[in-house]
């Protein structure tokens, strides 16, 4: 390559130096529809695993919904952006399936594909923390166990905390990184991370209320244990 030449690519901001960039070899709607079947192979593994639980642990629709997402989250941690973090030097000229679906949505966050520093530190975390802490808390819900909400609690502080810094940090910049495209800025960036933010609020509450009843039960009964041996 020509001193002062840049390989052309889609991404912003335009000045982003990506020499090692290969266009992807999918459409937008195979890329899609491997994103599709990833979900429905998740969905189906949730199914098979809960079936059997369908009138215990998981009656109850909170529980099979808490089951679910688990699951998800646990095994986008633990594959999905497990890819990103081992390749993200080269993400940007890889054409395996998952590398086209990580440079789509790099079209909403030219981050993914510069190696940028809060991205790599914030996907870290994710695979080594939140994806096991995410497969334990499936595995808490399955069985029912007395530490579900404990664990439940830190994943979704830790879900909401990492997703409401990888939000701000873009818009106190101006969201520099993202096609102003309307379809990229709201459906891939805002649309595609929301649940990350929304459905930690819903089992941070749940867990919460959960662990204030307990403490509440855990204290009458000391108080009542205190009463009889004064008596």
């Amino acid at each position: 390559m020509a001193t002062g030449i840049r390989t052309p690519h889609p991404y912003f901001p335009r000045d982003l130096v990506l020499d090692h960039y290969v266009p992807n070899t999918n459409t937008v709607f195979q890329t899609l529809v491997h994103v599709g079947i990833g979900f429905l192979s998740i969905a189906a593994l949730v199914l098979s695993l809960g079936y059997s639980r369908r009138n215990t642990t998981l009656r109850r629709n909170k529980d099979r919904f808490a089951f679910f997402w688990f699951i998800l989250s646990g095994m986008l941690n633990l594959f999905f952006e497990a890819y990103y973090e081992y390749n993200h030097a080269t993400l940007a000229g890889d054409n395996h399936p998952v590398a086209q679906v990580w440079k789509e949505y790099a079209l909403s966050d030219s981050r993914y594909l510069s190696s940028d520093s809060f991205v790599r530190v914030v996907e870290s975390i994710t695979t080594v923390v939140w994806g096991p802490l995410s497969m334990y808390c499936a595995w808490s819900v399955y069985h029912n166990s007395p530490s579900r909400h404990i664990g439940q609690l830190m994943l979704s502080v830790g879900q909401l905390y990492s997703c409401t810094l990888y939000y701000a940090t873009s818009i106190f910049e101006g969201s520099p990184h993202c096609d102003p495209d309307p379809y990229y800025y709201y459906i891939y960036f805002w649309s595609f991370n929301a649940p990350w933010l929304m459905t930690p609020l819903v089992l941070l509450n749940d867990s919460v209320r959960f662990l204030f009843k307990a403490v509440v039960v855990a204290e009458d009964l000391q108080k009542n244990n205190k009463a009889k041996k004064t008596q």
